[in-house]
């Protein structure tokens, strides 16, 4: 086991590490921006080091800079969290290179599961149904070339994206020039590659998406699915567990497919894959994360598994000491994402309490929001032993938090759960007035 990690990122997934390793007797080291001097992750940390200006190319993503202050502190690994580096197959590299462990898939299978046209053709031989799609088009008239084979309404979408960024919806060939153009700048800005691919429009459909867990020992398990259909824009904003769409029976087929799905390509650590589920039932599979998802923690309500303690022993060669058998889906969790509206400065911050109710944060009094960062200020999760239940718990959990200071979608996220095509668990990407 590792007796020290680096976290290289900030905000409420720094402090989540930083916890999940100080219960594991983990010394802990966090990396910081001059805008986030003052937060909390740098406070809880063992050792703090300043590594660049406010945007995150100057720090978060500064990866010579990371690296060399892992060693200075003498750390053994470094832990990505999710966005910045966590998908970064050259930083994974750059990890191995420099004896440290990157607490994620090996950089090889970083590349091979990241580009989802890539990956979509390794899925295809597993028995899970692949949206009809393209590799990467490389022109605007092969994209046009590739629509009218596939059929309008078509998805464009980047290669290396993530977060809902480099996607557009294209209904007809006039739309292609401009959804090109638009995408492919996105994601070189986002993700510094321009590669963009084809896809078949399934609509309407659920996001459904399913938590796995594997070793370098040829162990894998499947921590259950979460729906994760309440969207504006390709955002997350809610997500719970067990979807109310999936009975029983698909759950159980679909979790042995995507285990299987798993071995045979060899992944090893914590991903998730991502589905459309369409109204017959069938789940078209769209691609796999190959890191922890912002939304691990209402899967962790529901299973009792420690996602992120996993993730840190797999990286150090523990295998995982359960299998299939142990992962109960019993009870309901629900998590609500909370967003800053706009800038601004915490006054006041209380947050709720009782049995199965968990709120993951960064937030102290005086938490400066800038403008460098995104929107997430945490998220509030709650558990019950029904789905009912755990709706009135996230209705009195969101009344009671307080976040003074920082304009929120704190009322937004109350209106979604007592809306009645929520409660009645009838919904979908629409949901939002996505079309």
């Amino acid at each position: 086991m590792f007796s020290k990690i680096l976290i290289a990122n900030r905000g409420e997934i720094a402090v989540r590490i930083i916890r999940a390793c100080k219960e594991m007797g983990v010394a802990t080291v966090a990396v910081y921006s001059e805008a986030d001097k003052n937060a909390l992750h740098v406070a809880l940390a063992d050792q703090s080091y300043c590594i660049g200006g406010p945007e995150a190319s100057e720090s978060y993503l500064n990866e010579n800079q990371i690296i060399s202050t892992a060693i200075l502190a003498g750390a053994q690994a470094i832990h990505p969290g999710y966005g910045f580096l966590s998908e970064n197959a050259h930083f994974a590299r750059l990890c191995r290179k420099n004896g440290l462990a990157f607490i994620g898939p090996n950089p090889e299978s970083m590349e091979r599961f990241s580009d989802k046209a890539i990956l979509k053709e390794l899925i295809r031989d597993t028995g899970l149904s692949v949206i009809p799609g393209t590799k990467a088009v490389a022109s605007v008239e092969e994209a046009k070339r590739a629509a009218e084979r596939i059929g309008y309404p078509v998805m464009l979408k980047a290669c290396a994206g993530g977060g809902g960024r480099g996607i557009r919806l294209i209904r007809s060939a006039d739309e292609l020039d401009d959804a090109y153009l638009q995408a492919t700048a996105e994601a070189i800005s986002a993700f510094g590659d321009g590669s963009v691919y084809l896809e078949k429009y399934i609509f309407p459909a659920r996001h459904v998406e399913l938590q796995i867990l594997a070793d370098e020992h040829g162990n894998a398990v499947c921590l259950g699915d979460r729906d994760c259909s309440l969207q504006r824009r390709n955002q997350k904003l809610l997500e719970e567990t067990p979807s109310p769409a999936v009975n029983d029976e698909q759950r159980q087929k679909i979790m042995e497919l995507a285990v299987d799905a798993v071995k045979k390509n060899g992944y090893v650590g914590a991903g998730t894959l991502e589905f459309l589920l369409d109204r017959e039932g069938n789940f078209w599979f769209m691609e796999m994360n190959v890191r922890l998802q912002v939304e691990h923690c209402v899967t962790e309500m529901l299973t009792g598994f420690d996602i992120v303690k996993w993730q840190i022993r797999v990286a150090a060669g523990i295998p995982l000491n359960f299998t299939q058998k142990d992962v109960m889906m019993k009870g309901s969790a629900i998590e609500c994402r909370i967003n800053a509206g706009s800038c601004g400065t915490l006054k006041m911050l209380h947050v709720p309490g009782g049995p199965s109710v968990r709120f993951d944060t960064c937030l102290v009094t005086g938490t400066v929001v800038s403008p460098y960062y995104d929107s997430l200020l945490g998220k509030l999760i709650v558990y019950a032993k029904t789905r009912e239940e755990t709706l009135r718990k996230m209705r009195a959990a969101l009344c009671e938090l307080v976040i003074d200071g920082i304009p929120t979608n704190i009322e937004e996220q109350l209106r979604i759960v007592e809306d009645e095509r929520f409660t009645s668990g009838n919904y979908d990407l629409t949901f939002m007035g996505n079309r």
